[in-house]
């Protein structure tokens, strides 16, 4: 189990190291922490979902198992969204485990744990590593499941509702459907909106779609079937729907982060909680009355969700980087009521972004454009031991260090450490370091006042800190 850790995302490793008796011991500690803490009745129902990783079933299958083990009832939902389990989960009072690697390559896989009431917290994590140390092998009588077909069937009505039949009308959109856990339910819910679906790029193999690190073969790819298929927009998410992509009607990709913001703005909150990587387009916008900053993780955004709403926020959307929007309060999108689902959606931003473009009569292209002049970038240096991100850091908090490394970039105007690094140069351009929570990656972020300044940055600082 050494590979396995809790990242910004649930329980992440290796699958071989998560398989079997880790993925057993996993789901024991949570569920014993759940009873320990009152937040789950003897008997009580545990839903179980999956993506399409070729190591998902037999985890699932040994998450099933410690599920009966335990005395609980196990419901196998299936292949489905995270955030369609996520709202079954809500609606049924039901905690839920989804056995998903998200965006992380096909030998990994991990476990997201929900509460009945939604997302588990950094306290919860650590409860249930607590009580890991407390369980032993695998043991008791196998799990044996009931079967819900139909778990995702909520969650695909609550968006052909909230958006209304006919929303799309006339747009022509591709969906890049690969290994995505939804790539079914995109088709079938843009289709009921009134658009025109092309579906492209179905795979047999598991393709681990990065929102934010694109490859350059997935923009040139982009681009191409954009002027083939004479595309609107193009859009498909990571392997378990929880991050959107979305390019316009030239194939160029837009931001999460700034797909983030357009959703807020569209949803008319009146808070928006973001982590520190994020665009700083958001305070540009002047379209909210708070911003909250946050660490990279969607716990730490509930975390200031929670804290905008005690604060009197009335409608709270919450975003990351990557581009998965956290609803945090009940609204209304042209008369039609959505509610809440706090935990990171990739459908919710993606039909936003299209619904208010055709509301405005605008392109993707121009919908982005009515947003502050701000470029960010990012990317990823793989196969960095967080070892070496550490020492890294650790150097760069040395101010005569980090003045020689950024000589070439520009002078240090300010440093934030709210999460890993982040340098603020004299001329407004930014560098941003921090470790990834989920592999071992170097992650590294930029953001200047033109596409070109950001990109050369991105390419600077990935060099720099090789």
């Amino acid at each position: 189990m050494d590979s396995l850790k809790f990242g910004t995302s649930g329980l992440r490793g290796l699958a071989v190291d998560l398989a079997g008796a880790a993925s057993w011991r996993y789901t024991r500690a949570f569920l014993d922490h759940l009873g320990k803490s009152g937040a789950i009745a003897p008997g009580a129902t545990v839903l179980v979902g999956q993506d399409l990783r070729d190591s998902s079933p037999a985890i699932a299958g040994a998450v099933i198992d410690a599920i009966g083990a335990a005395g609980f009832t196990a419901i196998d939902c299936g292949t489905l969204s995270t955030p369609a389990l996520a709202l079954y989960a809500l609606t049924s009072k039901a905690p839920a485990i989804m056995v998903t690697g998200s965006h992380i390559p096909a030998d990994r896989n991990g476990l997201k744990f929900y509460l009945a009431s939604g997302e588990i917290t950094k306290t919860d994590e650590a409860g249930i590593l607590d009580a890991l140390a407390a369980v032993g092998a695998p043991s008791g009588r196998r799990g044996l499941a009931q079967v819900e077909p139909e778990a995702r069937a909520g969650y695909l009505a609550r968006n052909v509702e909230a958006f209304g039949a006919g929303a799309l009308d006339g747009q022509r959109i591709g969906v890049f459907q690969h290994s995505s856990v939804a790539r079914d339910d995109m088709v079938t819910i843009l289709e009921a909106l009134g658009a025109t679906v092309v579906a492209l790029g179905r795979t047999s193999h598991f393709v681990p779609i990065d929102t934010e690190a694109l490859s350059p073969d997935d923009a040139a790819q982009a681009r191409a079937w954009v002027a083939e298929h004479q595309l609107d927009a193009l859009v498909s998410s990571d392997g378990d729907a929880d991050r959107p992509l979305v390019a316009d009607e030239h194939g160029a990709f837009i931001r999460g982060d700034m797909l983030g913001i357009l959703t807020a703005r569209y949803l008319q909150a009146d808070a928006a909680v973001t982590p520190a990587t994020s665009n700083s387009s958001i305070e540009g916008t002047g379209a909210f009355k708070r911003v909250v900053r946050t660490k990279v993780g969607s716990p730490f955004v509930l975390a200031g969700m929670a804290e905008a709403a005690q604060n009197g926020a009335k409608v709270v959307v919450g975003f990351e980087a990557n581009g998965g929007v956290l609803l945090g309060s009940d609204v209304t999108i042209n008369g039609r009521p959505l509610a809440a689902l706090p935990t990171r959606d990739a459908m919710l931003p993606m039909l936003a972004v299209l619904a208010a473009a055709k509301a405005e009569s605008l392109t993707l292209s121009q919908l982005v454009a009515t947003l502050p002049p701000r470029f960010a970038r990012s990317d990823r240096l793989e196969h960095v031991p967080q070892e070496r991100t550490a020492m890294l850091l650790s150097k760069l908090q040395d101010a005569g260090f980090a003045a020689a490394y950024f000589a070439e970039a520009g002078e240090i105007g300010a440093v934030s450490s709210l999460d890993g690094l982040r340098f603020e140069l004299k001329s407004g351009d930014v560098v941003h370091y921090r470790a990834s929570g989920n592999a071992p990656e170097l992650r590294c972020y930029t953001e200047a006042s033109t596409a070109e300044r950001a990109e050369a940055l991105l390419a600077w600082g990935l060099k720099a800190a090789e």
